[in-house]
Parts: C-alpha cells; structure tokens; sequence
C-alpha cells in the first residue's frame, strides 16, 4: 500500500511543482495522472479513455455553458465601460484615504454580479495603481486588495454568487445558490473585516516605515484620465442587478426553471431524475444571457467596433479555464480509482465524525493539491459527495448546509503559490510571489480559518 500512496503524492506533487513554473495543466495533468496509474500496477490506455477523459467530458459537459458565458458577459462589461465605472464610482466616493477599501468593494461589487475574476483584475487594476499611487500606499498590496474583493467572500459566501465555486454544490446536493444564506453572509462579514484589518494593519507598517508606491514597477498602467468618459453608475450597474435579480426568481422567485418541464418527461427523453441537481445551472445560464444582452444595449455603439475581438478573447479564455479545470478533474477521477487512494479517503473522512468538518478537510484538500478551488471541489463531492449527504443526514443536516460550507472551503487553500488565478494577476500587475504573496496567503489562511470556525460552531449545535 505504501507505494500505492507514493504514486498519488509523487503524481500530485509534480502537478504542483509544473503548475507553479507556468506549465499548461492541460497537457501535464494526464502526463502525471498516466505516471500515478503506471506506478499503481494498473491499465495505463483504459485509464486514460475511460476514466480520464470521460470525467472530463462531463465536467465540460456540465459547466461549459457557465464558463462561456460568464467570459462574455465579463468582458462586455469591460468593453461597454461598465465595469471602470463602477470602479471609479467607488475610487471617487471614498477617496484616496479609503484606497484599500474602495478596491475591495469595487472587486465584490463586480465578482458578486457575476463578472469573472480574470475579468475583474483587468478592470479595476488600472485605478488600483492610480490610487495607491495618489495615496503612497505600496504598489505590493494591491493583489492581496484585489484578491480579498474578488476571490473571497463574493466568490463563494455570500448566498446567490453567481460564481461557478457556487454553482458546482447544486449538482451533488440538488441545493441552489441561496443556500444557507446566513451562514454564508456571517462567514463573509468574517472574511472581510477580517481582511481588511490585515491590510490595513500592512499598509501602517509601510507608512511607519517611509514606504511609498515604489517606482521601477513592471506593467504599470496608462494613467486614468480624470475625465474619462463612462456609462452612468445607475446604468453600470444594471447589468449586474439584473443577473442577480434573474437568478433568483427562476430559483426560489415566482417563476422557478424548475417547474418549466414535465417531470416525467425530462426522466424519459434526457434521464434527468432530479431536476433539482440541474436547475441552477439553467437558472445561471439565462440571468447570465440577460445580463449580457443589457451590457450590449448600454453602449452598443461603443461596443461594436471592438466585439468581435472581445468576443474571440473571451471565448478562447474559457475554454483553457474549463479545460484546465476538466484536466485536473479527470486527474482526480482517476486517482480516485487508484489502490492507494482508499487510504487517503479514509484518512479524510475520519479527520473528524461530523460531516461538515470532514467535508471542509476534503475539499480544502484538494484544492489546494489542484491549485483550483472548482477542480478541488468537483473532484471531493464527486468522490465523497454521496457519503456525507448519508453522514449529515443521519446528525440531521440538511444539504444546503454542505453547499455552503464545501463552497466555501473550495476558496480557502486553493490560493496556494501554483493557483492559475494568483499567478494570473500577479502578472497582471507586474509584481512576483515574492513581493506580494505573503497578503495573499495571509487572506488565504483567514478565509480556510473561518471554514472551519463555521464547521466547528455547526457541529456543536
């Protein structure tokens, strides 16, 4: 058994080291998956046809639609100018001396209205140098401000995210994405105060110690014109609103998606036997068209000219992001199939006898092995998912409990140095892991504590 275990370390391990040199997962996961099967004793070609590639089919089966449209949406909004003036809504409003805090709700603003993260870097980065610049706070915590707006507590906390880390707990638990509301909007509230204090703390350290914006910075911005020219906050903004307001009435509002179709129908001609584990995904899919379709009519003039391009751009991102996530989740199928990993799962569910502190190590777990928190999750509820609705159903908790609290945990250790996301902006802002990760972790590690402080409170009630 203890090679068994070796091979799905080893395996992990490399996907790691190759993830954070910047080598594509797309083409390394099924080279170290094929690495982990061989060293397993077990049939290297059926392993990869029947186990692999069919798990990552149905990921991108299942999620495509949401990848693809949430780009879109996202990048219109970028093109229309919506997503600047929102930013500068907030860097206005409250000044250069609320610097930090006008960036992280900017970013929530933006995530929570389902605009992706990618997207969001791109957007508000430009005014988060301006202003940091403007107020001598160190360049080096913008992507810990960015990250705490955007990959944190509207990513997976808040209830109705419309972020994919919210979505993939519907398809296992049969929940939406309101689920446990509270739970979601207390560990949120956790989440930004406390990160808000972190930086804050950061940035007095740098005033104490005379430390300015720096200068000789890669990648700095084009200077924010003051009278740059962008759509109305009212009219920014109703994009966003609209996707909310879509979402929730096709899921718990007077018209709900799943009540469009017979029953008996959707089990017949599509094999759908709950369409509960669907819903929320068709609920998305629509908020999302109707999001897009009033960022076109915002400023289709504006617009026109640049989207083909856009359109191409935000194509081709989704696809490698739900291709890299499909890869990492056909590595996890398979690893799953593998001797050792018996050992591992046992060693995760007996970490402790409730079922959402068990289901909190899992996922964190593997998505921090991932470096994705919607592979990490994906492949934790596909492979445990089943056992703790038996486990929490017989201490008498319900689903939507284990959607808020697997969603959340999927954004805690998944920020780890090999995440696509935290690579992806420290690039986008020209700074290294070595100037700026340490926010980041600390963020990271705030948000997998309250996971578990949420876990723990649960299971003494």
């Amino acid at each position: 058994m203890f090679i068994e275990i070796i091979a799905i370390v080893l395996a992990l391990g490399l996907l790691m080291v190759f993830a954070y040199r910047g080598y594509p997962v797309i083409i390394f996961a099924p080279i170290f998956t094929m690495l982990a099967v061989a060293l397993s004793g077990i049939a290297l070609l059926p392993s990869y046809t029947e186990v692999f590639m069919t798990n990552a089919a149905n990921y991108v089966k299942s999620f495509f639609p949401i990848f693809l449209l949430g780009a879109v949406f996202g990048k219109v909004m970028e093109l229309n100018g919506a997503a600047s003036s929102i930013a500068q809504t907030f860097v206005k409003g409250l000044g250069s001396k609320r610097a930090i805090l006008s960036i992280v709700l900017a970013c929530a603003v933006l995530t929570y209205g389902g605009v992706s993260l990618f997207v969001v870097a791109f957007a508000v980065y430009p005014f988060a140098a301006a202003l940091f610049r403007e107020a001598n706070i160190p360049k080096r915590l913008i992507p810990g401000t960015i990250a705490l707006g955007a990959f944190t507590f509207t990513m997976d906390a808040l209830p109705g995210t419309p972020q994919i880390q919210n979505i993939i707990p519907t398809n296992y638990f049969g929940t939406d994405a309101y689920a446990a509301p509270w739970v979601g909007i207390i560990g949120g509230l956790i989440i930004f105060v406390g990160g808000m204090w972190w930086l804050e703390r950061r940035r007095k350290q740098a005033e104490l110690a005379g430390e300015g914006y720096g200068d000789k910075h890669k990648n700095e911005p084009e200077l924010v014109k003051e009278d740059q020219k962008y759509p109305h906050i009212t009219l920014a903004v109703l994009p966003l609103a609209l996707v909310l307001i879509t979402n929730y009435m096709l899921s718990r509002g007077f018209f709900p998606v799943d009540s469009w179709y017979d029953a008996t129908m959707l089990n017949d001609q599509f094999k759908i036997a709950n369409v509960k584990t669907v819903a929320s995904s068709w609920s998305l899919i629509i908020a999302l068209l109707v999001g897009t379709i009033a960022a076109l009519l915002i400023n289709a003039k504006g617009v026109s000219n640049k989207l083909a391009t856009g359109l191409t751009t935000a194509a081709a991102g989704a696809l490698l992001a739900i291709f890299n996530t499909a890869s990492e989740v056909g590595f996890g199928n398979v690893v799953k199939t593998l001797p050792g990993f018996k050992a591992i799962q046992e060693w995760v569910l007996n970490a402790s006898s409730h079922p959402l502190v068990s289901e909190a190590v899992a996922v964190n777990v593997l998505a921090g092995i991932t470096g994705s928190a919607s592979g990490g999750l994906s492949i934790a509820l596909e492979v445990m998912g089943q056992r703790y609705m038996e486990m929490a159903a017989a201490v008498g908790i319900g689903p939507e409990m284990l959607h808020r609290i697997a969603s959340m945990a999927s954004g805690g250790m998944d920020t780890l140095p090999h995440n696509g996301a935290v690579i992806t902006l420290l690039a986008i802002t020209g700074l290294t892991h070595r100037q700026s990760y340490k926010d980041i972790f600390a963020i990271t590690v705030l948000k997998t504590v309250t996971v578990f402080l949420l876990a723990f409170a649960i299971s003494l009630l």
